[in-house]
């Protein structure tokens, strides 16, 4: 059975490179794809999952201590 992957996009304070560092390495270790663009006034955090809802990840980068906001 084929899982589809969904490309979820929010809003973050990750706007520095040791932020995106931290982030990362927590992704990382969960298997999750992820970017930070650090050039974008939003910091726009994109997340490719077929196994998190956008609560969960939300959920995840507020236990990092960074806001996190879905974005439309």
């Amino acid at each position: 059975m084929e899982t589809t992957s969904t490309i979820l996009v929010f809003k973050t304070d990750i706007n520095t490179e040791a932020r995106r560092e931290l982030v990362g390495e927590f992704f990382k270790s969960k298997g999750i794809a992820w970017n930070v663009d650090l050039q974008d006034i939003d910091c726009v955090l994109r997340i490719e999952t077929s196994r998190f809802s956008a609560e969960e990840l939300i959920a995840m980068v507020n236990e990092l201590g960074y806001f996190c906001q879905e974005l439309d």
